[in-house]
């Protein structure tokens, strides 16, 4: 009930939150998208002359997984501070304490959607097969924000106890990115290690997002279901931690 009890707030702390985030940049929300589109052509002349990965609509392909996986970084990263970086939110008031990671993780999320928004001309520009499949976006997307927000209720009390965490989870994300195909076919991938590799659900995800964007395939309902399985437990999962975790927040800060 706290979310509609609480939605007024949980909305001003998102806007707060991406206000915060580009208040001190020059090109401000534009960096969103130059940074993946920045880094789509390096990644892309790297493994399309250096490697020399055959892989139809290759820049599209990376476009896609970048954008996709920088929704988990950067919402992850972001969402882990949102209890330490708003002490008087949690030492002098009462109010669930789940709104401080929500609404940092849907400032997040909303960036996300907007860099997949310009995405779209790129698709017709570069001659993806678009189809009314794409309207599938909302539904991914919208498990995908599960997934973030349950992983970031874990992350976010812990690091008000281990301080160090920030620096764990950025190296697991470094090597979450190369154990996911982001700049790689999953082709590429033995035969023998397919079946785990497949157990990682951000392969599941962004291979997900490749079918209806790029190549105007309808998603399976397995791999939906899975994925909102998924989604269900990471938010029940981090719920439980938080729970437990939260009863020392304020001593802790």
């Amino acid at each position: 009930m706290w979310l509609v009890d609480y939605r007024d707030l949980i909305w001003n702390l998102t806007i707060s939150d991406l206000k915060v985030k580009y208040q001190s940049s020059v090109l401000g929300f534009a960096w969103s998208l130059l940074n993946p589109l920045l880094m789509m052509l390096v990644l892309y002349f790297v493994f399309m002359n250096v490697f020399r990965f055959e892989q139809e609509n290759f820049a599209l392909y990376l476009l896609i997984g970048l954008i996709a996986w920088r929704f988990l970084a950067n919402g992850t990263m972001t969402a882990m501070g949102s209890i330490v970086g708003r002490p008087g939110l949690v030492t002098k008031l009462y109010i669930p304490r789940q709104i401080l990671v929500m609404s940092s993780v849907l400032s997040s999320f909303i960036s996300s959607i907007l860099e997949f928004v310009v995405l779209i001309p790129l698709l017709f520009i570069l001659g993806a097969k678009v189809t009314p499949n794409i309207l599938f976006f909302p539904v991914v997307h919208g498990i995908y924000f599960l997934i973030v927000y349950g992983a970031s209720l874990v992350l976010a009390a812990f690091f008000v106890y281990f301080r160090d965490l920030n620096q764990v989870w950025d190296v697991v994300m470094q090597a979450g990115f190369f154990l996911s195909p982001i700049v790689y076919p999953i082709s590429i991938i033995p035969a023998a290690f397919l079946e785990y590799y497949m157990l990682n659900p951000m392969t599941v995800l962004i291979e997900t997002y490749r079918e209806f964007l790029l190549y105007g395939v309808t998603p399976s309902p397995a791999s939906l279901l899975a994925l909102l399985a998924v989604g269900a437990v990471m938010v029940a999962a981090g719920t439980l931690v938080f729970k437990r975790l939260e009863r020392r927040f304020a001593e802790e800060i």
